[in-house]
């Protein structure tokens, strides 16, 4: 039972670990795109910001719950600024993320593709 819950735990955590990753490398390629206005950029720099900040209101020590504060902030300024990622910061974020991470699943960068 005990390590059911480890397997169901750790399929989880990789899950949003790489949707973290892959949203991250969305904000970064939008931020350098010039069709990307300045409010726009100010929404990514804060995002990265509360991403980097050593005082969270959940520490990143903490399991899993970790990171779905990250993947949150996250996750919010990806939507707010939706309009401007089209597929061509999409393929660059996809082609960084299998260069960072062999055998992704896609169906996992699905789901954060279908919020935008």
């Amino acid at each position: 039972m005990i390590r059911f819950i480890i397997q169901y735990i750790l399929k989880h955590f990789k899950t949003m670990s790489v949707q973290l990753i892959y949203s991250v490398l969305l904000m970064v390629f939008a931020y350098k795109s010039p069709n990307t206005p300045v409010w726009a950029k100010r929404i990514i720099l804060g995002g990265f910001a509360y991403l980097l900040s050593p005082i969270d209101s959940i520490p990143d020590l903490t399991p899993v719950l970790g990171f779905t504060d990250d993947l949150s902030v996250i996750s919010f300024g990806l939507v707010t600024i939706a309009g401007y990622i089209d597929n061509e910061i999409r393929d660059m974020a996809k082609s960084k993320l299998a260069a960072l991470i062999q055998g992704v699943d896609t169906t996992i960068l699905e789901a954060v593709d279908a919020k935008l």
